[in-house]
């Protein structure tokens, strides 16, 4: 009779102890959705919409984490750190400027630095061949916000001519620090290609394209390069001074320039490379642009009578 009675107290305890596991369960799960909605499914209270963050080269996972973390892109650093491991993304994500526009989470965050999704559009600057630094200076001062004309002079006047002249793409971030490198590693590349040309002409590499530089400012097309290459190579070698109105200091003096006068592109460097034989040693171009040749001064005298009068 005793151990009836005892039985409902017994039931008792066991429903209440269901209940007490039940609920602690249950607070366990409530707290781990809580947490990964927190961390996982929502974006930080004081994210910056419109943040440019820099990802520098060889930053590790770690070191973006913080970067992220510190800029209140993300509110955690494990589970962002975890998922990129997971999308496979740790060894694929680029160095360079990534705009984060509106909020995201942190698993739209590691997707889009998985994928290298930037999402800056890039700003194109178009270089021509012929310019100097300071032209360049001045072009790329009104593109670029970071961009510091007075730094790049400093920097870039001792590698006048070694600044390819291109179209060059950068984000809004660039600075004169990345128009000097990107200029000189695609002067180097091209460089490279004919290379082997420069090294089988009788001339060192400053002075090819010191004579490029003037040529480009001097040619007015693609027919007039070689030839003025041939003409002032043979003034050289006849020890007359070049007198080309790039450069004045030729007036006065023989020889090429000290360095070079502007950034020549890869046609002046082979014409520079390769000048066409000829018996000429003056030209000049009429207003029209078309360009007249003669042997001897007396023919040259002639043709500025002719053209230039």
């Amino acid at each position: 009779m005793d151990s009836f009675e005892n039985l409902p107290q017994e039931n008792l305890f066991k429903k209440k102890s269901f209940f007490r596991i039940g609920g602690f369960y249950f607070l366990v799960i409530f707290l781990i959705l809580f947490l990964g909605y927190y961390f996982i499914f929502s974006a930080p209270v004081n994210f910056f919409e419109g943040k440019i963050i820099t990802i520098e080269e060889g930053s590790s996972l770690r070191t973006i984490s913080k970067n992220l973390k510190n800029n209140n892109v993300i509110r955690s650093r494990i589970a962002f750190e975890s998922l990129v491991i997971l999308l496979g993304g740790e060894k694929y994500m680029a160095p360079g400027d990534y705009l984060f526009e509106n909020k995201q989470n942190v698993f739209g965050i590691a997707i889009r630095l998985s994928n290298r999704e930037r999402n800056l559009a890039p700003i194109k600057v178009t270089i021509p061949e012929g310019f100097d630094v300071n032209q360049i200076a001045d072009t790329f001062s009104k593109k670029l916000k970071n961009f510091d004309k007075s730094k790049f002079l400093l920097e870039a006047k001792p590698k006048e001519g070694y600044l390819f002249p291109d179209t060059y793409f950068f984000f809004s971030t660039s600075n004169q620090e990345d128009v000097l490198k990107y200029m000189q590693e695609n002067f180097e590349k091209k460089i490279k290609s004919i290379q082997f040309k420069i090294d089988a002409s009788s001339k060192t590499e400053k002075e090819i394209i010191t004579m490029a530089s003037i040529i480009e400012r001097e040619a007015k097309g693609d027919a007039d390069r070689t030839i003025i290459s041939g003409i002032l190579w043979n003034r050289i070698s006849k020890n007359m001074p070049l007198q080309v109105d790039a450069d004045m200091w030729t007036y006065k003096n023989r020889g090429l320039p000290e360095n070079p006068i502007c950034n020549p592109g890869l046609d002046a460097i082979m014409a520079s490379i390769n000048p066409a034989n000829s018996s000429y040693l003056y030209y000049l171009h009429d207003p029209e642009g078309e360009i007249h040749y003669a042997r001897t001064f007396e023919e040259h005298k002639i043709n500025k009578f002719k053209y230039l009068k």
